[in-house]
């Protein structure tokens, strides 16, 4: 498929045991439990917002749905993260954003989620109201307080800020450093 399959990376025979073996050595059960994905990734003791975010990209991740990340999930998730176009990552922010599964994002859920990041990540320039804002200024076409998958994809992918803004705000890239250097906590 193209130039690009022939980069090294999540694809490839030595990288899949490399996150085979650290996979297991993390996770002997093979099943990583939300409890043992904060741990892995040092982020337990987080405010109840920060613990949502953390529920909402595992469950994203899980994508049986059955309480756990299998080691598929977790390539299928490295490769997302890694080597997914901007439309699958764009589609997989949505989903983040969607907290009821309706179809469609509301200034609440937008908001909730922007706050929980932030409980994450710390650092940002504008506060979740105005980002909340601003994003529902620039791509709610037809105003109606709500957007489509369809909105969402095209109103980032047209406003270079905004995409700028978004995959940085949901870079989940410290989170893969994390999982590939394997980051132990001495608690």
């Amino acid at each position: 498929m193209g130039a690009q399959e022939s980069l090294p990376g999540p694809g490839s025979v030595p990288e899949m045991h490399h996150y085979y073996s650290k996979f297991m050595r993390e996770c002997p059960s093979g099943q990583l439990s939300l409890h043992e994905f904060k741990k892995l990734l040092g982020l337990q003791g987080l405010d109840p917002q920060g613990d949502l975010y953390i529920k909402r990209v595992f469950d994203i991740f899980d994508l049986n749905q059955d309480g756990f990340i299998d080691f598929l999930e977790f390539i299928a998730a490295i490769n997302l993260v890694i080597r997914g176009k901007i439309d699958q990552k764009l589609k997989w922010y949505f989903k983040l954003y969607d907290a009821d599964g309706n179809g469609c994002i509301d200034k609440k859920e937008l908001l909730s989620i922007f706050t929980a990041i932030q409980a994450i990540n710390g650092h940002t320039d504008m506060s979740a109201e105005e980002f909340t804002s601003m994003v529902f200024q620039k791509i709610d076409v037809n105003n109606d307080g709500e957007l489509t998958l369809e909105e969402f994809i095209s109103g980032v992918e047209r406003d270079e800020d905004l995409m700028d803004l978004i995959t940085k705000s949901f870079d989940l890239s410290n989170v893969l450093k994390v999982i590939q250097t394997g980051r132990r906590n001495s608690i």
